[in-house]
């Protein structure tokens, strides 16, 4: 009777959901319940709302709490100790007695609101044991203040509390494993399952704008997530009213479904423009103005873009002007100045009201996730830009992969000075922290080598998402004390360099993750964690993926990378078929990406890059086609040979070099014939060659010619 009053009383105040209870009856008797654990009220919950008299493996701390003991004592209690083999041994011949056991593999409570280490011991004994792992993830008990997340998250008296019970799966550790390195793969295996727990039982199947109000609804409208150099800390309330403010003067002049380009520098007002198209259901094409007008030009016409949203002020101050007459005569600029002069001091008043009245106005599900959020835009191997189209689930689903590896709190500071035109400025420096709680403060621009290291010690940011090339300037202009407050720092786009590595472990006592992505990917594939760090390689492979190595012939232990989940883009801009989208598809079927890379990845999943199939170089972060060189030094001498090829470089990860018959070609000439086109796609240098090597079928042969290439450098810079 205790029991049922106690389970009506908790029903009542915490609106306890439970789901998946088939899941539970399926599982079978010799079964390991596992479950991530948020607060002390955590065994209570299981006990009260789970069927059977099920025994409770409990740290014998944890036991011993005199608050805990009369619920305790109403269960069958197993105390133990998850790091003692004793323990261990008791719990295995426990199992064996076909009875259900529930254990907290973290052995303590999350003082992060993520997982916290798993212990190897528990899935060693899951595997001697034969038994079942019934995975069961409990949400919400971590807003409650009987969890140790004060001062960390905004705890509330009685929060919906969420018990999800997944299919059951079980750990087969490999016979030839014994002793401690069975023990580790079956921690492995563990770790692996609780983390694909927390991202199956996530909810990423929604919109963007819902995720923004999910995300007020429990951090506050009063919490601050977003900054720049020109206004004050932008908390959730005002930037939600401005969204809608935005997003209601836009739709004036816009259609559903729309391809809308977005001329705009990092910025809160950038934030506004972007969540207050996608809030009526209008897509952000983010144009990479460092390709110049030429290049957005080309863009617009892929995603058959017929408004550009810009600022007048931006293009001053970025001296962009001749630009924007460039793109002017091919689509309509509409300036953010003029846009707001016509929101009326009405309009904003209506806004408001909208703002704190969601629940009754905004539907949604009147968009589906699954439709486009954004393009954003890649070099093609012909030279010309890839749109690349990621829906609303794409883009949370991979906010949802990062979450359940690694460690975010409301207390976190993301210095994004990454463009949002790039993949992972847009999705991961300035989508995630705001929908995350965290605070995003905007730069903008990545080329303050000076600048920003101090305003990461200005600002006390803790989390940096960067490039080689950027964080090695940063770290040879940065006072040893800038990264003080710094927890995480993240590089990609391009390999990390051992001596960028080494400086700022030695300078500042920090250990860069690297990881690795694509835009396609949205844009994280794989990343080195805290808790999963192997230097020299970019990590693990996110949950919920899956992934293939194709074979490649004349290489042994690498193959081509191949990777499909829910984070893989809906498809292609071609330009070959303006504004159609072209789903992913590789050699394994339908919704897979073909990567292009070269990778190894080990017996514990951590991927190597080794190169790239692909004809594209990485210069500064920033993917330069050598199709698009070609044809450059094509318009520039149309009777002679050329051949693109890049070479590695210290500083920018790799450096473009143009090989032509052409005499006397020079690298300014090029630069002249080549109007529109941004500097940082030229090459870097020109050579000079009486001949191209061919293959016999008369294609280029590029090995040979990369060979020639490095070949003559190394010549030219030998020592007389």
């Amino acid at each position: 009777m205790f029991k049922k009053i106690l389970r009506w009383l908790l029903t009542i105040l915490y609106r306890v959901e439970i789901k998946g209870l088939d899941n539970y009856k399926k599982a079978g008797n010799r079964v390991l319940i596992i479950a991530n654990h948020t607060s002390f009220l955590d065994p209570v919950l299981l006990w009260l709302f789970l069927p059977d008299d099920i025994t409770f493996a409990i740290n014998t701390q944890v036991s011993q709490r005199w608050w805990l003991k009369p619920f305790l004592g109403l269960s069958h209690i197993f105390p133990m100790e998850p790091t003692h083999p004793i323990s261990l041994k008791n719990l295995f011949h426990h199992l064996q007695n076909d009875i259900r056991t529930v254990i907290f593999p973290e052995g303590r409570i999350t003082v992060t609101g993520s997982l916290m280490k798993i212990y190897d011991g528990t899935g060693m004994v899951a595997d001697r044991a034969e038994a079942a792992i019934l995975p069961i993830r409990i949400d919400g008990a971590q807003y409650t203040h009987f969890s140790r997340l004060q001062n960390i998250v905004r705890l509330r008296l009685f929060p919906k509390i969420t018990i999800q019970i997944l299919p059951s799966t079980r750990i087969s550790a490999p016979s030839e494993l014994k002793g401690r390195n069975r023990r580790k793969y079956s921690g492995q295996m563990l770790a692996n399952i609780m983390d694909e727990m927390m991202f199956a039982t996530s909810h990423y199947r929604q919109t963007i704008f819902a995720r923004l109000l999910q995300a007020r609804s429990i951090h506050g409208g009063k919490h601050t997530v977003a900054a720049d150099l020109e206004q004050s800390p932008l908390a959730y309330d005002p930037l939600i009213t401005r969204t809608i403010a935005i997003g209601n003067a836009l739709k004036k002049i816009t259609k559903p479904g729309e391809n809308v380009g977005v001329f705009l520098p990092n910025s809160t007002k950038t934030l506004y423009v972007v969540l207050g198209l996608q809030l009526y259901g209008r897509v952000p094409a983010m144009l990479n103005y460092s390709t110049g007008s030429a290049g957005m030009v080309s863009a617009c016409q892929l995603a058959q873009v017929k408004t550009v949203l810009t600022s007048r002020r931006f293009i001053e101050l970025g001296k962009l002007g001749e630009g924007a007459d460039e793109l002017s005569k091919e689509v309509n600029l509409v300036y953010l100045e003029d846009l707001a002069k016509k929101i009326s001091p009405l309009a904003k008043i209506k806004a408001l009201l909208q703002s704190k009245t969601t629940g009754y106005w905004y539907n949604p599900n009147q968009y589906s996730p699954d439709s486009p959020a954004v393009v954003l835009f890649t070099s093609g191997s012909e030279g010309t830009p890839k749109g690349v189209v990621l829906s609303h689930a794409n883009i949370l689903a991979n906010h949802k992969q990062i979450g359940a590896r690694t460690s975010f709190t409301p207390q976190d500071i993301v210095l994004n000075f990454l463009p949002m035109f790039h993949s992972f400025g847009f999705t991961v420096g300035t989508l995630l922290p705001v929908l995350r709680g965290m605070t995003a403060f905007f730069y903008p621009t990545p080329l303050h080598y000076s600048v920003i290291p101090e305003v990461a010690y200005e600002i006390n940011a803790t989390i940096m998402f960067g490039t080689n090339t950027f964080l090695a300037a940063y770290g040879k202009k940065a006072h040893a004390y800038d990264f003080y407050k710094m927890r995480y720092v993240v590089a990609g786009a391009e390999k990390l360099q051992e001596s960028t590595r080494a400086l700022w472990a030695d300078k500042f006592g920090i250990r860069i993750m690297e990881g690795y992505g694509a835009t396609e990917t949205a844009p994280v594939t794989s990343v080195n964690t805290p808790m999963y760090f192997k230097a020299g390689t970019v990590g693990r492979i996110m949950p919920h993926m899956d992934y293939r190595v194709e074979p490649v012939p004349g290489i042994d232990d690498a193959g081509k990378l191949h990777v499909s989940g829910p984070n893989i883009m809906l498809g292609y801009l071609l330009p070959d078929t303006p504004g159609k989208l072209v789903p992913p598809e590789s050699l394994y079927g339908k919704g897979w990406y073909d990567t292009g890379d070269i990778v190894h990845v080990d017996d514990e999943g951590f991927i190597s890059i080794r190169g790239r199939s692909k004809r594209f170089a990485k210069v500064s972060g920033e993917m330069v086609s050598l199709t698009a060189v070609e044809g450059y030094a094509v318009k520039a001498w149309p009777n002679a040979h050329h051949a693109a090829i890049s070479l590695p470089d210290a500083k920018k990860g790799e450096m473009v070099i143009l090989v032509t018959t052409q005499k006397q070609a020079t690298l300014s000439d090029l630069a002249a014939a080549s109007k529109g086109v941004a500097y940082i796609s030229l090459p870097k240098k020109v050579l000079i060659v009486d001949s191209i090597p061919l293959m016999a079928t008369g294609k280029i042969n590029y090995p040979a010619v990369t060979e020639l290439a490095a070949a003559q450098l190394s010549s030219l810079t030998r020592p007389a």
